[in-house]
């Protein structure tokens, strides 16, 4: 018996209220899509991952597929509707017996709910993830209340859910045939007579529609975090540079007007390279000469800030994510006040950080020691990260 697991992620963001769709938006750091896809990599029995988007979004989820590591994953075009979607994901899956259909914006979703969602399928055909509505229904006309509806036999649908793959095919060729277009699985399954089981899944399972969601989801992670002994790591990074002439000056990945620069075989940024340090210690890692030793030509002239996207990925890798950072740069000259804005904006988006989150303090010496005599300018960076949330049981 194979698996799939579809992960549709078809939303545009019109009612979060932005221009980046909502799948995209950082939770915690992480996009939202990457923490939905990481719980299915976390679940044994899924072997295969097709993740379905938007045309205009093919490259960008990619990206994220490769930058964060995401195996047996696949990224597909969808259609117009859900409906379409799913159908595109149905038909890329080839080998698969039964479907395990998702929400990518439901990126709170466990193990456990997975797994007992296909064993539902598996004994009754198909299944949903579903919780008992609890508050009281009212039936409303025109602004005023007709009824109150009895709750007493009704269920709040949620994702996954999970069917055998001839079944859903059977489902879309009678929609087709009808021009039927359901909301979910369920009700395309409903309408050729099948009656999917209800499997309980979980009130932190939400889907992230607005705002305020992204809220409630990052308290949840923080909850699930204390209860898998989550621990903050911290790391120190340091690195200095001679001063030269015929060197351009870049701090931060900014170029910044100075009769003199900084000598290396990359661009020799010392505040990217020590903020590079801060974070590969902070993962055990080693330091940046390890992963990008001056004796290889690759790395000669290098922009800097792609070192610092690479060790973003090195980290995520290791299921960490950056919390903050805080830089001093110890210079002389020239007078850094003007730039710091602009450092803060490219190592916040190099390392996926809001810029709320980077910190960058300039100071001198006094006229002491090799960066008061204006040989060199230093950097000390000290950074927090942070374990992906990860699914438990």
């Amino acid at each position: 018996m194979t698996t799939t697991a579809i992960i549709t992620a078809g939303g545009t963001g019109k009612r979060m209220g932005g221009t980046t769709p909502k799948q995209f938006l950082p939770l915690a750091g992480t996009p939202v899509l990457v923490h939905t896809v990481r719980a299915f990599l976390q679940t044994p029995c899924i072997e295969q991952i097709i993740v379905v988007v938007p045309s205009e979004h093919l490259q960008h989820t990619n990206l994220l597929v490769q930058q964060y590591k995401l195996e047996k994953c696949r990224v597909i075009k969808g259609g117009t509707l859900r409906q379409d979607s799913v159908e595109q994901g149905m038909q890329a899956a080839n080998d698969a017996d039964y479907l395990v259909i998702h929400d990518g914006v439901r990126p709170l979703l466990t193990r456990e709910i997975i797994e007992n969602c296909l064993n539902g399928a598996i004994a009754h055909g198909a299944a949903i993830t579903a919780i008992p509505v609890k508050d009281t229904l009212k039936s409303v006309l025109d602004g005023t209340i007709t009824k109150t509806v009895d709750r007493t036999n009704l269920w709040q649908a949620q994702t996954p859910q999970a069917v055998k793959k001839s079944l859903l095919e059977e489902a879309y060729k009678k929609a087709e045939k009808d021009n039927f277009v359901g909301t979910d699985e369920a009700s395309l399954l409903e309408n050729i007579g099948c009656r999917p089981a209800i499997v309980s899944g979980s009130e932190m399972n939400i889907k992230i529609t607005h705002q305020e969601d992204l809220k409630v989801a990052e308290a949840f992670l923080q909850e699930r975090n204390m209860q898998t002994g989550c621990t903050v790591k911290i790391g120190h990074g340091y690195d200095a540079h001679c001063l030269v002439e015929e060197r351009d000056l870049i701090l931060g990945g900014v170029s910044i007007p100075h009769p003199t620069g900084l000598l290396g075989h990359s661009d020799a940024d010392v505040v990217t390279h020590a903020l590079c340090d801060a974070f590969l210690g902070a993962a055990g890692l080693g330091d940046i000469g390890q992963h990008f030793p001056d004796s290889e030509p690759q790395y000669k002239g290098i922009d800097s800030l792609k070192l610092l996207k690479k060790v973003t990925a090195l980290i995520a890798q290791q299921d960490l994510r950056a919390g903050n950072a805080d830089i001093t740069i110890i210079a002389q000259q020239p007078k850094l006040a003007p730039y710091i804005g602009q450092m803060k904006d490219n190592l916040a988006a190099a390392c996926l950080l809001e810029h709320k989150d980077i910190n960058i303090k300039a100071t001198t010496t006094e006229g002491m020691g090799f960066t008061g005599r204006k040989e060199g300018i230093a950097c000390h960076a000290v950074v927090t990260l942070h374990r992906s949330a990860g699914n438990i049981r």
